[in-house]
């Protein structure tokens, strides 16, 4: 399998390292990048083909993976349409649909795909929807790429790839927000800048990690925290006294429904 990637910045960066992380040979990847100081810097860590013609990266392909902004999906799909023939399509841009990614490049072989930015640490979670057209192994090849940056959900119904963007996709947002708000806490409570953040990063990770090993449901493992009439039942009262959860509810729903409007906005034409 040979796989051209259509932009190389960030999200393009993991996956390429995830790749040959996982066996996958350097002169099985190439990158398509218009900026020439990013392809010397792709060239030079990854040892993989870098060039800034659409014709040359896609040539000898069995996957194509665009990892270009929603804005610029269109326009370089239809650059792209004339050089297709049975090659698969992966994007990883947010909010466009996979009909609309089909119906610019004239190719039904479209896996859709939202995965997050923990993937630069090989520990992402990647949403993932195909088109009917789409092959079992083309399934399996598009697993493959997204698998070696993290976990994969596949989806039946691409309409909750909006809720996936919501969720996983702008999360960790969401969990560097409240980190914040935990050092800022430590920092009033008297801790130093560089203590303030250790302690709160070493409790969202050492949360996350007994969340992940625990076949338990989050809600008893907050349970068995609580002590009545403790330190833990009074901070968890002024949270729910101020709405925090129902707070992040919204907020997911809010992008989720930002999800929606962008495969809305970037689908016309």
């Amino acid at each position: 399998m040979n796989i051209c990637f259509i932009g190389g910045g960030n999200m393009a960066t993991a996956l390429i390292g995830g790749l040959l992380g996982q066996g996958f040979a350097a002169s099985q990847i190439s990158v398509v990048e218009i900026n020439a100081e990013n392809r010397a810097r792709l060239q030079g860590e990854f040892a993989v083909r870098a060039v800034d013609s659409l014709a040359d990266g896609v040539a000898g392909s069995q996957v194509i993976l665009f990892a270009v902004k929603p804005q610029q999906l269109r326009e370089v799909a239809q650059q792209l349409a004339p050089l297709l023939g049975r090659q698969l399509l992966i994007s990883i841009a947010a909010g466009i649909r996979a009909v609309d990614l089909a119906r610019w490049s004239g190719s039904q072989s479209v896996v859709r795909c939202m995965p997050n930015t923990p993937a630069l640490i090989q520990s992402g979670m990647t949403g993932l929807y195909a088109l009917p057209a789409v092959s079992g192994a083309q399934r399996e090849q598009a697993q493959a790429i997204l698998a070696a940056v993290g976990e994969t959900l596949w989806l039946q119904d691409e309409a909750m790839l909006d809720a996936v963007t919501a969720i996983s996709g702008s999360g960790p947002a969401y969990v560097f927000y409240m980190i914040e708000a935990l050092q800022q806490a430590a920092v009033e409570l008297g801790f130093t800048d560089e203590e303030a953040r250790r302690l709160s990063v070493a409790t969202f990770l050492g949360g996350s990690k007994l969340a992940a090993a625990s076949d338990e449901e989050v809600a008893v493992l907050r349970a068995r925290v609580t002590s009545k009439n403790g330190t833990t039942e009074r901070a968890l009262l002024s949270l729910a006294e101020h709405q925090v959860a129902e707070h992040i509810v919204q907020a997911a729903f809010a992008a989720a429904a930002r999800s929606r409007e962008m495969g809305d906005e970037l689908g016309r034409a």
